[in-house]
């Protein structure tokens, strides 16, 4: 039989405007690398670029005097980074480093404020984006404070999976640990876990998801949740040109 031809992956933000702003954006947006580790903003330091990921993801982190940093959010291609400029910010209040590499649509911050002055599409769509954001901030933050290792772990493989559009990664105990704030040893006891319910495989560094549904189960409340608020405010609205100023 003949393999199905692969939906190609797009940026979702991007993709829900009308097509008159959506090539608008595109033309002024370039093609770029997402390498794993780069950093692409700087807590209050002024957005030169806003970055739309495609296949590549991005991790919103925050570091607190010589504590190793400590992830607060993810950025895959259902996002962008640098959703502040919508509300008149020229900055970002989390340092964003690539944590999947691929490939996203650049932007420069000048360009990109002239497209939200003329697309009230644009600035509908990013201020639901806005939203969701802060509540996956707030999700995690929770997250980090009330729920165990294993289900903070699987919570946490289940956002890059959706993110890495693969089914296998590599991630390290230390970096595992350093995102979710935790020693290394209660990494390996949590992914060891995960791996004797045949949930995950995990060998010298490399992840692989076996059982999508049932790592679900073994998440906290918190991917679910998260998961909802997009599906419920990013379904692309109904758009009268004039609607928003």
């Amino acid at each position: 039989m003949p393999k199905a031809t692969p939906i190609p992956v797009v940026n979702r933000l991007i993709e829900a405007l009308p097509s008159k702003d959506r090539k608008r954006l595109l033309g002024r947006c370039e093609n770029v690398d997402l390498v794993f580790g780069d950093v692409l903003c700087e807590p209050n330091q002024p957005l030169r670029h806003l970055y739309f990921p495609i296949t590549g993801f991005i991790s919103l982190v925050i570091r607190v005097g010589e504590h190793a940093p400590l992830e607060m959010g993810l950025i895959g291609n259902e996002g962008m980074l640098g959703a502040t400029l919508v509300l008149g910010v020229n900055e970002v209040p989390l340092r964003g480093v690539v944590q999947g590499a691929g490939t996203a649509l650049r932007v420069a911050a000048p360009a990109f404020r002239r497209e939200l002055r003329g697309s009230p599409a644009l600035q509908l769509g990013l201020n639901r984006y806005l939203y969701v954001l802060m509540a996956q901030l707030a999700q995690t933050s929770a997250c980090t404070r009330f729920h165990e290792v294993e289900a903070r772990l699987a919570r946490w493989l289940l956002m890059t999976h959706d993110r890495a559009h693969a089914d296998r990664f590599h991630l390290t105990h230390k970096f595992l640990a350093d995102m979710l704030g935790v020693r290394r040893s209660g990494i390996t006891i949590a992914a060891g876990a995960l791996q004797q319910r045949r949930l995950i495989q995990y060998t010298r560094g490399e992840i692989s998801i076996l059982d999508r549904i049932g790592l679900e189960g073994a998440s906290c409340e918190c991917y679910d949740a998260v998961m909802k608020d997009y599906a419920r405010l990013m379904v692309p609205p109904k758009f009268e040109p004039g609607s928003v100023r």
